[in-house]
């Protein structure tokens, strides 16, 4: 397997495990930020910071949406 399948694999498990920590464990959301750049620049050294600002916010923002969305559920 290439080095670059090998990095993409290990960045998207990081980023399944951050989401997933989140969401099961929600805290406030300047934490959960921090906390979800520690961990990714943890498992994957290798991201640009520009990057992983980039994808802290795309997951904020799917973050925000499910909880937007089971909110509307709970309220049915």
């Amino acid at each position: 397997m290439k080095a670059v399948h090998v990095a993409l694999a290990a960045f998207g498990g990081a980023l399944v495990g951050a989401t997933a920590a989140l969401l099961l464990a929600p805290e406030k959301g300047s934490d959960a930020r921090r906390h979800l750049k520690e961990f990714i620049k943890e498992k994957c050294p290798f991201v640009k910071d520009s990057d992983v600002d980039a994808v802290a916010d795309r997951i904020e923002d799917m973050i925000e949406s499910a909880e937007v969305a089971a909110n509307q559920v709970v309220k049915k």
